[in-house]
């Protein structure tokens, strides 16, 4: 854990590579998993839950009773933390519903855009470890208020073959509609064929390791959206004087523990503070749960000294971080001027777990520098845009000389033919 001064642009692009495997190195195991279960169904994907989760089942279900019994589980003081999130999530998704746009682009030619939900999604929930229901409020509360009629949950069992309760009593609340037991890029697969008791959907989501990144990639090729390519989590923070040192330790550790392959980026102007932090998040990483998972992570931790904030706002934009969090004295300059990032945490009493858990936004990010093109999940993530028009006898004629002009310098005569017949009719 060096610190990096002043690194000129020439060198940002190696030093804020993501340590991830190269594609070629998972890409075939991917193949051949999508093939086999394209070929073999229920089979294959009972086949690979023994093989990676180590467990025989005997089929991927999960059944009522299951759910029934997953309530009495979860501790009452969880459960009410879990409804309290998901109404300030509830909240915050249900203010981006937008209503019918509607305009008359000139006499007689009625146009107007209204949303539609997705019909059938697919939720990836990874479990392991580090069983994340607060995915499941994240994706299936925007997924019911959108409209979606099929909500496809798939995690993976544990060693026991059962889901984790708070898993299931989550998915309950929220209005999943079918839950099974699959993971990893199995459980891609199931959602983007279809097996004898998995539905294939139109989209899906939800973050994972490499493996599941590539297999959510690998989908796209037959017929299945995407929410984005979400890989494993990433932090980068920008501190200066003004920061608690001891805050920003905890958040780069709180990213570091998701995996091994998490990475966590520090950026100051100060290099007392990046010094200051550095020492911090030693002291921390030793009372940690997960340390043996974080310390892993911590050997990709960079720390890094900018000269000046505009020097510092460039580099994080060059990475475009999926969670960002900005504690400076002048935060109105990193707020205004950040571009490229998924999510955004201000200030010293603004952790990123609030993000995570409870305050309202998604935690379902671009990660590995799609936060240049790709949005987080919102509601319209789980909705489509479609466009109708309305022409009537005044509005074609008002119109049609013009699209039998332009079909014509294009050289479709029959897309003019079908203006002009209806021109001739009207003379």
């Amino acid at each position: 854990m060096h610190i990096i001064k002043n690194p000129s642009s020439e060198k940002w692009s190696d030093l804020l590579k993501r340590p991830t495997q190269s594609l070629e190195n998972i890409e075939s195991k991917v193949n051949e998993i999508f093939k086999e279960v394209s070929s073999k169904g229920e089979q294959a994907l009972l086949k690979y839950t023994q093989q990676f989760d180590g467990i025989s089942l005997p089929n991927l279900n999960v059944s009522p009773q299951e759910i029934g019994e997953a309530k009495n589980l979860v501790p009452e003081e969880l459960q009410q933390a879990i409804q309290q999130a998901k109404e300030n999530i509830t909240k915050f998704h249900a203010a981006q519903k937008t209503g019918k746009i509607n305009v008359e682009t000139q006499k007689g030619v009625q146009c107007w855009q209204e949303k539609r939900p997705i019909q059938k999604v697919g939720l990836y929930i990874p479990g392991g470890s580090a069983p994340l229901f607060s995915t499941i409020l994240m994706l299936a509360i925007p997924a019911n208020l959108a409209g979606c009629q099929e909500i496809v949950l798939c995690s993976p069992p544990n060693k026991e073959g059962k889901l984790d309760p708070a898993i299931l009593y989550t998915a309950n609340l929220c209005g999943v509609t079918k839950i099974f037991k699959v993971g990893g890029i199995q459980a891609i697969a199931g959602m983007t064929f279809g097996t004898e008791s998995i539905p294939k959907v139109y989209k899906i989501f939800g973050p994972g390791n490499q493996f599941v990144t590539v297999a959510k990639q690998l989908a796209t090729k037959y017929d299945v959206a995407i929410d984005m390519p979400a890989g494993p989590s990433e932090l980068l923070v920008f501190a200066d004087e003004t920061a608690k040192t001891n805050f920003v330790a905890s958040d780069l550790l709180s990213q570091a523990e998701h995996g091994a392959d998490s990475q966590v980026i520090l950026v100051s102007t100060s290099e007392k503070m990046l010094q200051e932090v550095k020492e911090e998040v030693k002291k921390q990483l030793e009372s940690l749960p997960r340390k043996q998972i974080a310390t892993k992570a911590i050997q990709n931790f960079k720390l890094i000294l900018m000269n000046t904030e505009k020097s510092a706002l460039a580099l994080i934009n060059e990475y475009a971080p999926e969670h960002f969090i900005v504690v400076s004295k002048n935060e109105d300059f990193f707020i205004d001027g950040i571009k490229n990032a998924g999510s955004v945490f201000i200030g010293n009493y603004t952790p990123e777990s609030a993000g995570d858990y409870a305050s309202g936004t998604n935690h379902t990010l671009p990660t590995n520098g799609f936060a240049k093109q790709y949005s987080g999940v919102n509601l319209d993530s789980f909705l489509k845009s479609m466009t109708f028009q309305k022409i009537d006898a005044t509005g074609i004629k008002n119109l049609g000389k013009t699209i039998e002009l332009m079909a014509e310098a294009e050289g479709l005569h029959a897309h003019k033919n079908a203006v002009s017949l209806r021109l001739k009719s009207l003379e």
